[in-house]
């Protein structure tokens, strides 16, 4: 992921730091665009991919650059921790525990508390969908908007395009098996919400969403899926299937150029979703 992504893009600020979670702290790295240097800013707390075992800030460094500049977000990368040491749940809760912090710390961060929204590729989708769902069972932060890209939502699928699709286009089922084998603990329900949120009850009361997919990647049914079921719920959601692309093609803008096109077409999307500001829920500060 790291050697095919856009290299040392430029970028206005980039500032590293640890934010307090449950097992010790969290390093996280924030991401302020070249064109707003100063002053408060719409933000995005950013979960990457990687299954669970793989990924970490520096590996999603160039997409984190892009995605900030394309969408004029103070973009908060999040490098929660990892299987098969830390296995389900400790990604989760890493991810929930951010999300509450940048929160209670907008100030501090310099981002707009009414204007924060969650994102995350791949594993990092799945998050970012588990972490909406938590909050808004929960009462929790009031999150402005969730970004999907090509997220895993379903551990347990059986979908058309993970038949179709499971060998030959970069991310194979062998691939998410060993990853679920080191993620998830043996006899673990696969089914459990915070392991595949297309597996929830309930999808009122979400953020406005929108969901990215390829169209060769295996997971591009539980993507749509999702989609659906939040529009049934009455969720504002915006979807889009790439055409001729597959999984992870938005980090590779090394090799593949539409990535660049698709960047700056999500963000243009981003800018215009946190354009205006919602009603914030006070939060307790922590940390």
């Amino acid at each position: 992921m790291l050697l095919v992504g856009p290299k040392s893009a430029p970028i206005g600020r980039i500032d590293d730091g640890e934010l307090p979670g449950a097992a010790g702290p969290i390093p996280f790295r924030s991401y302020t665009p070249s064109e707003n240097l100063d002053g408060c800013l719409p933000g995005l707390v950013y979960f990457h991919g990687g299954g669970g075992v793989f990924g970490s800030i520096e590996t999603h460094d160039g997409l984190c650059r892009m995605l900030a500049n394309a969408s004029g977000c103070r973009v908060i990368s999040i490098g929660y921790r990892l299987a098969p040491e830390h296995p389900f749940p400790a990604a989760f809760e890493d991810s929930y525990a951010a999300v509450e912090w940048v929160f209670a710390q907008a100030s501090r961060l310099e981002v707009d508390p009414a204007r924060i929204g969650v994102a995350g590729d791949s594993a990092g989708g799945g998050l970012a969908a588990a972490v909406c769902q938590r909050a808004s069972q929960e009462g929790g932060p009031r999150i402005a908007l969730q970004l999907l890209l090509c997220p895993v939502l379903d551990l347990a699928s059986e979908s058309q395009s993970r038949r179709d699709l499971a060998t030959g286009y970069f991310l194979d089922q062998a691939t998410l098996d060993w990853m679920i084998k080191h993620y998830c603990l043996r006899d673990l329900d696969l089914t459990d919400p915070r392991l595949s949120p297309l597996r929830a009850r309930e999808f009122s009361g979400q953020p406005p969403t929108h969901v990215h997919t390829a169209e060769f990647d295996p997971l591009r049914c539980e993507g749509r899926a999702y989609a659906d079921r939040l529009e049934r719920a009455g969720v504002d959601v915006r979807y889009t299937c790439h055409t001729g692309m597959i999984h992870h093609f938005y980090g590779m803008a090394g090799v593949i150029p539409f990535a660049h096109i698709a960047m700056n077409a999500l963000g243009a999307d981003i800018r215009k979703a946190l354009a205006h500001r919602f009603p914030a829920v006070p939060i307790a500060a922590v940390g």
